[in-house]
């Protein structure tokens, strides 16, 4: 099949447009030694028993001419621990493939499609390679142009899973427009998705069904809708986001039984931003209730970010830090009821205050997260920037971290941390980040340092500890106070860019673009390699 597209494009594409386009491209490679240290957890499965390296390749191409876009991807995995953590995957083949082609008003895309409607809430495609997710929808987008203030857009297709496709049907269709009343902007939109199900899905969804109480079974539904609605306003320093989703009834896992339920789902969520010069507030906050939307009901069994057809937006702020990076609260599409608060003061040019407080509890009231967060900034010392903050966090490990063998769900911390910055000139600088988080629960209190030393545009390198100096003797996972060494260097020339790092790093939540998974221990070397052409 790939090597048929492949003729195809050459076929489609005349000879005498090669001459007159422009073609681009990015390559990036991956590649992990694998050292076995059970001290950490590092150990017990094939990456580290028999692997012992592998590697991850992707080489993007496009080509543009005459309105027509020509894009495809080459994905490489030989012993990838980016689909399992814990196995080894080899595979290859073409991982994207799409043909656009722009006329007047109108651009038809055909094959590996990325978009979203709204937010996400409703529809997100979307690719993010640390985590392995693809979910691209392979098929066909129309978009058009009605006048200067309406844009439509309509798609049909089948989700992307590696190199094939689930049997689903999706289908979707989006209205937005951009107009001015006075001095109040608005971009309302509007949209829905209607997903088919397949005949083997059926059948399993039956069987699911039929094994249940006679009292409990109902019938199912080969068609799912779902429907959004979202504005921005804007006016002055003033900015209003909100929007609703609706999900007509379908198949659902909604609990540890993996018994399918008929449940119908929404979502309501909302940003308010007002600021002026040295105040700014922003406040978000979401309502979910039975809003999972999959390409089967039973799709992400087998991994929690498997078959999704939506994202929703994360209403706690990712933080940057180490040690509470490892606490992030992924979006709960069964029952979440989250809101944020989170506040800028900046009295002069030298020195800004941030606080928040983030409250996440499920819809029957029971606690999720907590975050309570204060940091300052002081830039008033030439060539020096100095930064302190503290964060109070309880987090529900049971919740966030279901596949976690602890006894106590509730994680309580209190993590304060500073970071300090000096330049020496315009391309050298040094950075030192500290961090302390006390808490009794999972693996204990920790100690991370970190020293980084610029030279830009070229070099960076850093060395650094994470040191679980007061271990949690309850936790199975935890056999001793371990370190957690982290040496990195990384190289920059022009658009190519190389890094080398040595890394032990605890088992934990991975969290990119708001989308988070668990990751067992690693140990070993990770080096990396990117260019743009």
């Amino acid at each position: 099949m790939n090597k048929a597209i492949l003729l195809l494009l050459i076929i489609c594409v005349p000879a005498g447009l090669f001459a007159q386009g422009t073609l681009s491209g990015d390559v990036q490679t991956n590649l992990n030694f694998f050292q076995k240290d059970s001290t950490i957890g590092a150990s017990g499965n094939p990456l580290y028993d028999n692997a012992l390296t592998g590697s991850e390749t992707w080489v993007s191409l496009r080509y543009n001419t005459h309105g027509w876009t020509f894009a495809m991807r080459a994905d490489i995995f030989n012993n990838s621990n980016l689909n399992n953590p814990a196995q080894a995957m080899t595979s290859s083949g073409i991982g994207s493939y799409s043909i656009t082609k722009e006329l007047d008003d109108l651009t038809i895309t055909v094959g590996n499609i990325y978009d979203q409607i709204g937010s996400g809430v409703l529809f997100r495609s979307y690719e993010d390679r640390g985590l392995l997710i693809d979910n691209a929808l392979f098929g066909a987008e129309l978009k058009y142009k009605l006048g200067k203030k309406i844009n439509l857009k309509g798609f049909t297709g089948q989700q992307k899973v590696l190199f094939g496709k689930y049997a689903p049907v999706i289908r979707g269709f989006n209205a937005e427009s951009d107009y001015s009343v006075g001095k109040v902007h608005l971009l309302p939109g509007i949209g829905v998705v209607d997903r088919t199900l397949d005949d083997a899905t059926m059948k399993t969804i039956a069987s699911n069904i039929n094994s249940q109480p006679l009292e409990n079974r109902y019938l199912p539904r080969y068609n799912t809708y779902a429907f959004t609605g979202y504005n921005t306003l804007t006016y002055k320093n003033f900015s209003w986001y909100a929007e609703g989703a609706y999900k007509t009834h379908e198949a659902l896992v909604v609990d540890s039984t993996v018994s399918l339920k008929d449940r119908a789902g929404n979502v309501e969520y909302s940003t308010v931003s007002w600021g002026k010069k040295g105040f700014s507030v922003n406040i978000a906050a979401k309502r979910t209730e039975n809003f999972q939307l999959l390409t089967a009901p039973l799709s992400s069994l087998n991994s929690p970010n498997s078959g999704k057809i939506n994202w929703q937006p994360v209403v706690a702020l990712l933080r940057p830090e180490r040690l509470i990076s490892r606490y992030t609260p992924a979006s709960q599409d069964l029952s979440e009821l989250a809101t944020t608060i989170n506040a800028n003061y900046s009295p002069n040019d030298s020195l800004s205050f941030v606080f928040t407080y983030t409250r996440i509890n499920n819809l029957k009231d029971a606690k999720l997260f907590r975050e309570g967060y204060f940091e300052a900034n002081y830039q008033g010392i030439e060539s020096w920037i100095l930064q302190f903050g503290i964060q109070y966090m309880e987090y529900n490990q049971k919740v966030y971290q279901a596949t976690y063998p602890l006894n106590q769900p509730m994680v309580f911390a209190v993590t304060p941390f500073t970071e300090v910055t000096h330049r020496f000139n315009e391309t050298k600088s040094i950075r030192v980040e500290l961090q302390y988080m006390n808490t009794k629960q999972d693996y204990g209190s920790w100690a991370f340092a970190l020293v980084e030393y610029n030279l830009a545009p070229k070099f960076s390198i850093s060395v650094s500890d994470m040191y679980n100096f007061d271990p949690n003797k309850n936790n199975p996972n935890v056999k001793q106070a371990n370190h957690y060494y982290n040496v990195f260097g990384a190289f920059t020339k022009g658009a190519h860019r190389f890094t080398l790092a040595y890394v032990k790093q605890v088992g934990g939540i991975n969290c990119t673009g708001g989308v988070c998974r668990y990751e067992p221990a690693f140990s070993g070397i990770k080096s990396t390699f990117s260019t743009n052409f």
